[in-house]
């Protein structure tokens, strides 16, 4: 501010156009009363110690804007922080949902198995009681194709028989099935 007021007096006594008219130093000379006018606001502004309030008033908005400054970093190291936090949140979860969906794709496998052994074992038994309605379908229709031809025997044997016996051999056999039964029975 000093280096001002030098050059400010300096600029009014060099020489000027109004000096060399004859003016001088005159109150008639305009260009003199207002430098002297503008050296008399400096010489207030000086005195009521201006420049040091505007210096000071800087100097605190300057430190006010620190201020804003140094809390918006602070505020963006915690959203960092947060957003750190978060990603790591969000990466647990999909490695968590990632474990969920191969567990139960493990689960869904293992019941499609056990489905299929279960299925495996209802035909083995389905066709088991089958093999064995087959077996004594099978069994029944010999017994009476047996049945069958033991009673076709019996009563070919029986015309057979009729046809070339007489009464008296006929009578012989009765007696000796009659002798036969009694002799079993006691």
């Amino acid at each position: 501010m000093r280096k001002l007021l030098t050059l400010s007096l300096l600029a009014l006594t060099s020489a000027t156009p109004a000096f060399a008219a004859g003016g001088g130093l005159t109150m008639a000379n305009t260009n003199f009363v207002v430098s002297l006018g503008f050296l008399l606001f400096i010489g207030i502004l000086l005195y009521v110690k201006v420049p040091g309030l505007l210096g000071g008033q800087l100097d605190a908005r300057a430190e006010g804007i620190q201020k804003e400054l140094d809390e918006a970093r602070a505020l963006r190291e915690e959203a960092q922080t947060i957003l750190a936090s978060y990603e790591r949140k969000q990466q647990e979860v999909q490695t968590q949902a990632d474990r969920i969906v191969a567990s139960a794709r493990e689960d869904a496998a293992a019941a499609a198995e056990e489905a299929k052994a279960e299925l495996e074992q209802s035909i083995a038994r389905r066709l088991a009681a089958a093999q064995e309605q087959i077996a004594s379908a099978e069994a029944s229709a010999v017994k009476e194709v047996r049945d069958q031809a033991i009673s076709i025997a019996v009563a070919a044997a029986d015309q057979v028989i009729a046809k070339q016996m007489t009464a008296t051999e006929a009578n012989k056999l009765i007696d000796a099935a009659i002798s036969d039964v009694n002799d079993k029975l006691h």
